[in-house]
């Protein structure tokens, strides 16, 4: 009889739990925007007062900015940038539809963006306490209190990880853009001094074998 009782009440909070977990859809993506461009993403949102998480971060290009855009079915711009690095936003969509998210390349007409990107749409449902049972909705705001205090650490180190993600990503683009310059710098350097010894042969040369009078040594 206890042993029925305890899985009648492991089953209550194990429901309970379910219905308190929010509804999350989430798309992370890395892409590159070429010069000139404008690239635009899209996410729905299944009714008014959803929270929508956006995240971004160029890896690699240039002075590591681009243009951001984030407009309402409405067509109201929510949030808007320029010349920006990366951003973390959340916002809460106040209409019912398609969210657009682009992101424009227009500061440069040679070097292309890799945009390293994140859009998550969470719905969240009311919370409501199973009726009678005020043992179980003790035992369950203590672990619902746990499970919300896990999620924003785990949230917490998600950022931190796409932080240093970045920071690395921008510093092997900066080496690479080094090492290339480096490259193409000795490619130049080379060149010339052999330009300036094949110059100063031919000259001697001229000097010698000039029409005309010959110098003898």
């Amino acid at each position: 009889m206890i042993a029925r009782s305890f899985r009648i009440v492991c089953l209550t909070l194990g429901a309970f739990l379910l219905g308190l977990a929010p509804t999350v859809q989430a798309t992370a993506l890395t892409t590159a925007v070429h010069a000139n461009q404008r690239l635009c993403f899209y996410a729905d949102a299944d009714k008014a007062g959803e929270k929508i998480g956006f995240y971004f971060a160029v890896q690699s290009g240039g002075t590591f900015e681009i243009d951001f855009e984030v407009t309402a079915p409405n067509g109201k711009v929510v949030l808007a940038g320029e010349k920006e690095k990366q951003g973390d936003y959340i916002f809460t969509a106040n209409h019912q539809g398609e969210y657009s998210f682009c992101f424009e390349n227009d500061m440069t007409t040679l070097t292309e963006k890799l945009v390293d990107f994140d859009i998550m749409v969470e719905s969240e449902p009311r919370r409501e306490a199973p009726a009678k049972q005020a043992q179980i909705s003790e035992k369950t705001s203590a672990l619902e209190e746990s499970i919300y205090k896990l999620k924003n650490q785990l949230v917490g180190i998600q950022r931190t990880q796409k932080y240093f993600h970045t920071r690395e990503r921008r510093g092997m683009s900066i080496v690479q853009e080094t090492a290339s310059r480096m490259f193409w710098y000795g490619v130049l350097e080379s060149a010339a001094i052999i330009g300036m010894a094949v110059s100063q042969v031919y000259i001697v040369q001229m000097f010698f074998t000039s029409t005309g009078r010959r110098y003898k040594v």
